[in-house]
């Protein structure tokens, strides 16, 4: 008897540091043992019905039974009784009561050993998994040091100690290279609770990393005095950080560069290489775009607003535009990513050439909008002198109907036409030669009106930032120039009606020497 209780002693006390070793709680390592001991109860005696374990810590010993419910209608025979089965095993049995048929434990086979194995090894697993998960859940964004222990399909297996994390293939920058027990440096980024590989997720990548590693070797961001605004990567390649100070006195570029940049090139070395610009944060948008996209020297930024999101137009020097877009685009994309906002950079020479286009066909629009009607002449053989209705048609249908049809034809073939004199052909002649002359005309003034536009356009350019101001100067003096031109047009019309009135040239006024 003295050799049972000590023996019962013995498997408590072992319980109990087994759950010390395995770091489990005592309750769950013997709630494990109760679910291992039910699942070889009923593989031994193969039964279907449910089947509880319990253990006593005073006896050491886990006694099992089968557990049927009692309830009015019976809807799983494995589970539940009615009432009058009940009570043939317990008297004053009611619905909801539980009834326990107990069934032996001693001499459990092989099969059920087995199985009470694996139950066993599924609940420590369970536990130890839940361990670390609350354990790391609240550690996200953290950086975290371990040892590469080992590569899984590209992943990198890490090993913290308590644990094993993995860095999967995304979350590595493309340049780096780790070897097997090497050193390596990464931020949390996630923890789950999936049933299979590394529960902690680990980044190389990750923006937060670098925020970390300013944080631990910049004092005065750690304590506050600076803070860093926004920080955007390209892994491996260049990096922005935005900072600002919060007291007049402490300059945060300078906090984060260090002495002759002790600080930041510990953190360059930490990322093999990585470039980092450190920009100055400014509300002004437009202040901001210009650190932004330092190592370029910006000449304008315009910012328009298009929903949520701004978007800002650059102009840059046309030897400047390769340096503000960077390698493959990658300083104004992380510039775009740093501001939150839609870049789009144009050199100077681009620029003009887009506002002279747009000038000149806005200044096109306005003459053709504001030009007096008969200014330009249009071709119609119904305006002919002596010509109706009726003639008109008969020219058209001789083959009259154009200008040009006009200019080549001799007064013997207009005279063909029925309704057509000599005196009407040759009146007709020389109304179209006028019209040609007075279309080439137009043509010029057309023509110059265009240089006019081009110089416009560029002295808009050159005289800076009020483009509107400019660009209402350039429609203006377009303006009066078609008005000197549409004048001189309407002159040249009514002297040309006037003559035509009195079949001779205008007589000129006399001078008083006459």
């Amino acid at each position: 008897m003295a050799q049972a209780q000590t023996a019962d002693v013995n498997l408590s006390e072992i319980l109990k540091q087994v759950a010390r070793e395995k770091d489990i709680d005592y309750e769950r390592w013997v709630s494990a043992l109760e679910d291992a001991m039910a699942s070889a109860a009923k593989k031994q005696h193969r039964i279907k019905a449910p089947v509880r374990s319990i253990f006593d810590p005073e006896t050491g010993k886990f006694d099992a039974f089968i557990v049927k419910t009692v309830a009015e209608e019976v809807e799983d025979p494995l589970s539940e009784w009615t009432v009058e089965e009940a009570q043939d095993h317990q008297e004053g049995a009611q619905v909801g009561d539980e009834i326990h048929i107990p069934i032996s434990t001693e001499g459990l086979g092989r099969i059920a050993a087995q199985s009470a194995k694996q139950v066993l090894y599924q609940r420590i697993r369970e536990a130890e998994r839940e361990k670390i998960y609350n354990e790391f859940i609240d550690r996200v964004g953290e950086v975290v040091n371990g040892t590469v222990k080992r590569f899984e399909r590209g992943d990198i297996v890490v090993d913290l100690g308590r644990t094993e994390a993995a860095v999967p293939r995304g979350e590595q920058a493309r340049h780096e290279r780790y070897s097997q027990g090497e050193r390596i440096r990464a931020v949390i980024v996630e923890v789950h609770q999936q049933p299979k590989g590394p529960q902690v997720v680990l980044s190389r990548t990750d923006p937060r990393l670098l925020v970390k590693l300013f944080e631990m070797e910049v004092p005065e961001i750690y304590d506050g005095t600076v803070q860093i605004k926004a920080a955007v990567r390209a892994p491996g390649e260049r990096a922005k950080v935005a900072v600002v100070s919060r007291e007049r006195d402490v300059d945060p570029v300078g906090a984060c560069v260090g002495m002759k940049g002790s600080r930041v090139q510990s953190i360059i070395r930490e990322l093999r290489g990585e470039k980092i610009d450190i920009i100055e944060h400014s509300d002004d948008l437009v202040t901001f775009a210009q650190s932004a996209l330092a190592p370029a020297r910006i000449t304008r930024v315009s910012v328009t607003h298009h929903g949520e999101v701004p978007h800002l137009d650059v102009i840059v020097e046309d030897e400047q535009l390769s340096l503000a877009i960077g390698k493959r685009g990658q300083n104004v994309r992380l510039a775009a990513e740093l501001l939150g906002s839609q870049i789009e950079i144009k050199s100077e020479s681009d620029v003009k050439e887009e506002v002279a286009g747009a000038l000149a066909r806005m200044l096109q629009t306005a003459m053709s909008e504001d030009m007096p009607e008969g200014s330009t002449p249009e071709f119609s053989i119904k305006s002919a002198p002596g010509v109706g209705p009726k003639t008109a048609a008969k020219l058209e249908e001789a083959g009259f109907s154009k200008l040009d049809d006009l200019l080549a034809a001799s007064p013997g073939q207009l005279e063909e036409v029925e309704g057509v004199g000599a005196k009407t052909a040759k009146a007709i002649l020389a109304w179209a030669a006028d019209q040609a002359e007075s279309m080439q005309k137009g043509q010029l003034e057309g023509k110059g009106a265009t240089e006019k536009e081009g110089e416009l356009a560029t002295a808009v350019m050159d005289e800076g930032d009020d483009f509107m101001a400019a660009l209402s100067q350039a429609l203006a003096e377009a303006e009066k120039t078609d008005a000197e031109a549409s004048a001189a047009l309407e002159s040249e019309a009514q002297a040309e009606e006037l003559s035509n009135e009195n079949g001779s040239p205008v007589a000129e006024k006399p001078t008083g020497d006459e």
